[in-house]
């Protein structure tokens, strides 16, 4: 077969198993999914009102004729960003695909369906509640990332590194016990499909159809198929996650960053490793 036909059969391969499963394995979460996913992240990272960890990461691609630098990104290779939001059970919750490898996550995120649906209150995420222990005021339901995010009231990143005190350095280290699902999904991903491994000879619309199909069996199998066995090995898997550039802080994420950061060093928001 020629390689126009190949490539319309990987075409029409992967699309037929975007459309079959993503409404079964990567399916819009309802207010009650939310909340289990919160309790997801107060079980294993010990950080409550979380609804997933936010990344992105660079897909490697041939490149694209006469793209210039749109796809060049700052490792100095040629990439479309696959961003996605996990839970902890390693799994894809919401992701966007296909942006350009020199584009900033911050924007990416901005320019998103997440991070629209988000700002917009359309993802029927669960009101504020107060976290565990405490009688008020509720804390909102938020995500977490790293530097490459804008902090805002629904999105938490990371306290700058430096000069760091006691309850900085505790925010900071209970954020990265949760955002580690995602760099972790992301491990599992790569791995599982061997694809990534190396740049992807196809174009860049060819390839957005390839991370699709990947995305919705990578869900797939974690749902059906993933093992005791298998989990006890992802922490060792490199991280598949990219920090592009920092993004700039609005005053209501400082707000709610320091409301966590005050719960997670009080009595009743720690826990043993940090009393």
């Amino acid at each position: 077969m020629g390689t126009s036909t190949i490539a319309g059969v990987v075409r029409a391969t992967c699309s037929a198993i975007w459309m079959r499963l993503k409404a079964s394995v990567l399916p819009h979460p309802t207010r009650q999914q939310w909340l289990d996913i919160a309790q997801g992240f107060l079980e294993r990272a010990q950080f409550p009102n979380c609804i997933g960890a936010l990344d992105g990461k660079h897909i490697r691609v041939k490149k694209p004729p006469n793209s210039g630098s749109q796809y060049y990104n700052y490792k100095q290779f040629f990439s479309v960003v696959l961003l996605a939001l996990a839970d902890t059970n390693y799994r894809f919750i919401i992701v966007d695909i296909g942006s350009y490898g020199s584009t900033a996550d911050a924007r990416i995120f901005r320019a998103s369906r997440l991070g629209r649906w988000l700002q917009s209150n359309q993802l029927d995420v669960p009101q504020p509640a107060n976290l565990p222990g405490s009688t008020g005021p509720p804390a909102p339901y938020v995500v977490v990332g790293d530097e490459g995010f804008a902090l805002s009231s629904q999105l938490m990143r990371p306290f700058p590194r430096r000069g760091l005190d006691a309850k900085r350095r505790t925010f900071n280290y209970r954020l990265s016990r949760a955002r580690r699902f995602v760099e972790c999904a992301f491990g599992i991903f790569t791995h599982k499909w061997r694809v990534f491994l190396s740049p992807i000879q196809l174009a860049p619309q060819n390839v957005n159809v390839v991370i699709k199909a990947c995305v919705v069996l990578h869900n797939y199998v974690r749902t059906y198929e993933a093992t005791p066995d298998e989990d006890a090995q992802v922490e060792s898997l490199p991280s598949g996650s990219d920090t592009i550039q920092l993004g700039r802080s609005g005053l209501a994420g400082l707000r709610v960053r320091d409301f966590f950061a005050d719960y997670f060093l009080s009595p009743i928001g720690s826990f043993p490793s940090h009393q």
